[in-house]
C-alpha cells in the first residue's frame, strides 16, 4: 500500500513537471521578429494533433534564389488571414519557442503571432525624355556675331 502511494506521488510530481515545462516553453519566447516574403504553402496537417504548417519564400533581390522560412500557426484566425493574403507579399511576425516537447503544438519552433500585407512601393516615374528630332529638318543655325543686315 505504501509503495502505491509513493508511485502515485511520483507520477503526480512528474506530471506536474511536464505540464510546467510545456507551459514554460509555450509562454516564454526565445526570440521575436518579422519575416517578409510570399506564402508558398499553408496546410492543416497531423494525425492526432492538427497544426497549421507553412513556409514563405523570402526574396532579397530579383533573380536571386529565395530562402525558405518554415513556420507554425497556433491561432485559427491568423491562419485564415494568411490564407486570405495568398499570392501577395506578406510580413509575418513570429515568436521562437525552443524545446517544445511535442509536435502537437507545431512542427517548427517559429510560431506566427500576426500577419499583414507588405505595401509595395509605387514604381518610380519614368524619366522625361526629349522628343526625337525629325529626319527632314535641318538643325538650327546659330546666329553669327558682327553680321550686318
Amino acid at each position: 500500500m505504501r509503495f502505491l502511494r509513493y508511485l502515485l506521488a511520483f507520477v503526480g510530481v512528474v506530471g506536474l513537471a511536464v505540464a510546467a515545462w510545456v507551459w514554460l516553453t509555450l509562454s516564454w519566447s526565445y526570440s521575436e521578429g518579422e519575416r517578409a516574403g510570399y506564402v508558398q504553402k499553408l496546410s492543416h496537417k497531423g494525425w492526432l494533433c492538427k497544426t497549421w504548417e507553412g513556409e514563405i519564400a523570402m526574396v532579397t533581390m530579383p533573380g536571386a534564389i529565395p530562402d525558405r522560412f518554415e513556420f507554425s500557426v497556433r491561432d485559427e484566425a491568423i491562419a485564415t488571414r494568411i490564407n486570405a493574403l495568398a499570392g501577395k507579399r506578406v510580413v509575418l511576425s513570429y515568436e521562437q519557442h525552443k524545446f517544445v516537447p511535442s509536435n502537437c503544438f507545431g512542427e517548427t519552433e517559429y510560431f506566427i503571432s500576426a500577419a499583414r500585407p507588405l505595401e509595395e512601393p509605387a514604381p518610380a516615374p519614368a524619366p522625361a525624355v526629349a522628343p526625337p528630332l525629325q529626319a527632314n529638318t535641318a538643325p538650327a543655325q546659330p546666329p553669327t556675331q558682327g553680321a550686318k543686315p
